[in-house]
């Protein structure tokens, strides 16, 4: 399945693609989503990018962290080629290596032993949870991260390779530079960058997400943020591209469809009811709208990948 299918699809069967992608003009993209992570390193070019209502101007060396399900759109300017090294990763895949606890250092009868630390865990896809809001787009700094370059770089040209376990190096790279990430993003060798956003419905956005899979009334998120329902509804869409409801259901559906997956167990209508559909036959509508498949064709066309 080539890169463009994929983002089309929005699902990734792989667990993991890498591109370098060069365009001189792409046109306008709408806003969507993905049930797969997204690492892009920007290249060169002029280029907005706007993630969950906040926009950032791209620089050289920036690098972009776009979570599973977060909707999204890159605006580049037209006729200036935007170039870039793009990574998606399926979430069940970073799921596949153990978080592990840090440890402390403590003594016993004049013994040094390790304790958990109960407030870190460390994870390979640590680097996406300190990416949320603020911190989607970061800017590899000059002499700090040139093995960090390096690493991406390799990672990129060797994953279309075909010598000798190319498969399994390519992994080893993947997962080395995931950890190369990790820790440039803890210790701070990532310079935070600013993003422009409406302070009224940026806390609307964040207040949804967090309460996704609850009744949400437009009405009462009017009240509740003070302000009117027609401003919310215009300044919200300004803001991520969609209707509050819309946006709302295309969230639900997105987390149904990597339930549907992960959560082959779990009844269909029971994985419709936990994302917040609360008639089955509303979220079966709104499944094959969406997606063009019945979710129970969808869990069964994953399988066969």
């Amino acid at each position: 399945m080539d890169n463009q299918k994929i983002l089309q699809r929005g699902y990734l069967v792989d667990d993991f693609r890498v591109f370098r992608l060069k365009d001189a003009s792409l046109g306008d993209i709408p806003f969507h989503y993905h049930d797969f992570h997204k690492i892009i390193l920007f290249l060169a070019g002029e280029c907005d990018y706007i993630i969950e209502g906040r926009t950032w101007h791209l620089s050289p060396r920036d690098i972009i962290f776009v979570r599973s399900g977060e909707i999204h759109r890159p605006i580049p300017r037209k006729g200036v080629p935007y170039e870039r090294i793009v990574i998606y990763i399926a979430p069940r895949f970073l799921r596949k290596f153990p978080s592990a606890q840090k440890t402390g250092r403590s003594f016993e009868n004049g013994d040094e032993k390790t304790s958990p630390s109960p407030e870190s865990q460390e994870s390979l896809g640590q680097c996406f949870i300190m990416a949320r809001d603020e911190r989607s787009v970061m800017h590899l700094t000059a002499g700090h991260t040139h093995d960090l370059l390096f690493h991406m770089e390799k990672f990129e040209r060797v994953s279309h390779e075909s010598g000798y376990l190319n498969g399994l190096y390519t992994e080893m790279l993947f997962v080395e530079l995931m950890i190369l990430l990790n820790r440039a993003m803890i210790d701070g060798e990532l310079d935070e960058t600013s993003a422009a956003f409406d302070k009224k419905i940026q806390p609307v956005i964040t207040f949804i997400n967090d309460h996704l899979t609850e009744k949400i009334d437009i009405d009462e998120l009017a009240k509740k943020f003070f302000v009117s329902r027609s401003y919310l509804m215009h300044r919200f869409k300004d803001a991520t591209g969609y209707g509050i409801q819309k946006y709302i259901t295309k969230k639900r559906l997105g987390l149904a469809r990597a339930r549907l997956v992960e959560e082959r167990d779990e009844t269909i209508s029971a994985i419709g009811e936990s994302v917040g559909f609360e008639e089955y036959v509303t979220f079966l509508r709104a499944f094959k709208s969406e997606f063009h498949s019945t979710p129970a064709d969808y869990r069964k066309q994953y399988e066969r990948k």
